[in-house]
């Protein structure tokens, strides 16, 4: 059974840019009251204008439990309790992983698994005292396929999907859902020099639409698009020569990415010294 999200309370991180955005201006197309959260206000004020609808900007370092929890209930204060938490905010630093700044490591592990484990453990609760609520999180493809050159990165999104299967088995039959969605490469600035594989980069506007989709038909996993899950499935069963063969024809070798046309994307998201943690 569908269910509609307007007028539904719902908290967003990471949504002063690229998928985040286009989740909260998805979401307020369809008349839910949408939370912008992002450590950068000024852009999220800037995103938060620009959308229809009843739309708030607010400030989030999903790093920093006391920032989270002030979110949270400011969001609260402002409208209601929330109905859907979109855990999107994440950071990605690519290429050899003996490369890999201990910097980078950190800053991956803290916003893309901490954040949607600190997500999680403070929204969850209230949810569930209530008996309804869903939690979405916006993880990755490689969260089933890990392409060479996102060791790290691909490592907390692995580590996100067994968290969340965890945790619904805990809040099974409490009325509080949890949701996962794994896009592949997405046309975004976290995406800049990255190789793109046989598999066309998907838009933003396409993963805001899977949010939206899993919102009106709660579930626990969506795939974009659905061939990468075939692919992990296939990639899972064969033994390594022809594995590894696959995984040369489907997924995209990150390890000599044009780190050029990263540095700006990854001066500002991953050495965590100014800007948003945003997808």
């Amino acid at each position: 059974m569908q269910r509609t999200p307007a007028g539904l309370v719902i908290a967003v991180t990471g949504a002063a840019r690229g998928i985040g955005r286009e989740i909260a201006r998805e979401l307020a197309a369809a008349g839910a009251r949408v939370a912008v959260g992002d450590r950068d206000l000024e852009a999220a004020v800037d995103t938060a204008r620009q959308l229809p609808g009843d739309v708030a900007a607010f400030a989030v370092d999903v790093t920093d439990t006391a920032s989270f929890t002030a979110f949270l209930e400011a969001v609260e204060e402002r409208w209601a309790p929330i109905d859907v938490l979109v855990n999107n905010a994440g950071v990605m630093w690519v290429g050899p992983f003996d490369e890999e700044p201990d910097s980078a490591a950190r800053r991956q592990v803290d916003v893309n698994l901490l954040g949607v484990i600190r997500g999680v453990r403070l929204a969850a609760p209230a949810m569930r005292a209530r008996g309804r609520g869903q939690i979405v999180t916006v993880a990755s493809g490689a969260a089933k396929l890990a392409p060479a050159g996102e060791a790290t990165y691909a490592a907390t999104k692995h580590a996100v999907y067994g968290y969340l299967n965890a945790v619904r088995t805990e809040l099974h039959g409490s009325g509080v859902q949890l949701s996962v969605v794994l896009p592949g490469v997405v046309e975004t600035e976290l995406a800049a020099g990255t190789a793109t594989g046989p598999v066309r980069r998907l838009a933003p506007a396409e993963v805001a639409q899977a949010v939206l989709a899993v919102i009106r038909r709660p579930r626990f996993e969506i795939t974009l698009p659905r061939r990468l899950n075939f692919g992990a499935r296939m990639a899972a069963l064969l033994p390594d020569p022809a594995r590894f063969l696959l995984l040369r024809a489907v997924v995209p070798n990150q390890v000599l990415a044009d780190k050029n046309a990263r540095r700006t994307y990854e001066n500002r998201a991953v050495s965590g010294t100014e800007g948003a943690s945003e997808q």
